[in-house]
């Protein structure tokens, strides 16, 4: 059966998004990692898909550009000429980064056409050696302000609309991080997307180390030292990856640079996976099938709710449930509780693979220094932030 185990140590881990191996338990007594010791090569928990925003402040909300341009004498009606230089500037930026690189920038025309298919052919060809590896662009939404005179109160300022400008994607492969890429529109406020993924991070790491590994997408087959590679993984350092992400922005995105600002990152999708690496494909395979279902019939609400660090109550009336997806790639079982999810499913039949994910970090909760109104502080059980350095204080 599957049994859930909740205890002071697991209540409040770092990173948050971590949850304790006691997810799965053959029996009450054993959990699975001791029950198949014997067919099981190590365990490795670490960050995988990492999503994180940057806004500009005083730039990212309406108010705010609006004090901007009346600060530096620039009328709110010549707000779109203003917002057209920096675009051409953006636009001519990307052209001289190809040029320099002896690439083209490739347009997406279609939505259906993905992304991450274009990389890897190029990968394929190009090998896997630091550096930019392609431009792509793409018509889509964003976020942007258009000028407007209130005629009941005479004022005239900038207000929020959604509208369409290009994007361009500068995908590379860092020395640190691996593969990443850095979304950047050509209209402000410039809200810049980057992704990086915590395996290939750790992939660096361990060569750094001379441990030997296996790395398949973002899957760890084999690790030569298991122990080792979890206690780099566990010394992962925010302020190395802000220091990677500012020196992108500042090389794809320079127009923010005249004003004099710089950008604040925050979270906007993270992964965290926990690996029992098999093996055998054979021995994964004998038991995978029974642990889904076996997932699928015994796991409640309240148990969900306690996987995610939260206890259910009458009165909650938030989404919530179970969901079972049988993909190409094999089967999986969902456990989710609003912006926040467990996942366990197979990877390269070698793999159990069990995930947190979040679309909103200020879904957990943790002790943490809050401001009050009255300007003291105080350290108490609240919401995460969602600024990259939210999830791991004590490794910044």
């Amino acid at each position: 059966m599957i049994f859930v185990k909740s205890n002071e140590k697991d209540k409040f881990p770092l990173p948050l998004l971590k949850i304790p191996i006691h997810y799965i338990r053959m029996s009450v007594m054993q959990l699975l990692t001791e029950q198949y010791n014997k067919k099981i090569q190590g365990v490795i928990s670490c960050y995988d898909r990492i999503v994180i925003h940057g806004t500009l402040p005083g730039f990212n909300y309406a108010q705010g550009m609006t004090s901007f341009l009346k600060a530096r004498n620039i009328r709110i009606f010549d707000y779109p000429r203003f917002a057209q230089t920096l675009r051409d500037n953006i636009r001519k930026n990307a052209e001289v980064i190809a040029k320099e690189h002896e690439i083209e920038i490739q347009f997406i025309k279609k939505t259906h056409i993905r992304k991450d298919d274009i990389i890897k052919n190029i990968i394929k060809e190009r090998g896997s050696h630091p550096g930019l590896v392609a431009i792509l662009s793409a018509m889509e939404s964003c976020q942007a302000y258009e000028p407007w005179h209130n005629k009941n109160t005479h004022q005239t300022y900038l207000r929020y609309t959604q509208g369409k400008c290009l994007h361009y994607y500068f995908y590379f492969i860092d020395k640190t991080l691996g593969l990443c890429y850095l979304r950047v529109p050509t209209w402000c406020p410039f809200r810049l997307q980057f992704y990086y993924n915590g395996h290939s991070w750790l992939a660096s790491k361990l060569t750094k180390q001379g441990i030997r590994y296996s790395l398949i997408d973002n899957g760890f087959v084999s690790i030569e030292d298991f122990n080792t590679a979890q206690v780099i993984a566990d010394g992962f350092r925010v302020k190395t990856i802000h220091r990677i992400i500012d020196s992108y922005a500042k090389l794809f995105c320079p127009v923010y640079k005249q004003f004099n600002l710089s950008y604040h990152w925050s979270i906007m999708q993270a992964e965290y996976a926990t690996d029992i690496v098999f093996k055998k494909q054979s021995d994964l395979e004998v038991i995978y099938d029974n642990l889904v279902r076996t997932a699928i019939h015994t796991v409640k609400p309240e148990n969900i709710a306690t996987f995610l660090g939260r206890k259910l109550h009458g009165l909650y009336q938030g989404d919530m449930g179970n969901n079972f997806n049988i993909r190409i790639e094999g089967s999986r079982i969902k456990h989710h509780m609003e912006s926040a999810a467990i996942k366990m499913y197979d990877k390269h039949g070698l793999i159990l693979r069990i995930e947190t994910t979040v679309n909103n970090v200020s879904f957990f909760k943790h002790y943490r220094e809050v401001v009050q109104r009255n300007g003291t502080t105080t350290r108490k059980y609240a919401h995460m932030k969602k600024n990259i350095y939210s999830p791991r204080p004590s490794l910044s």
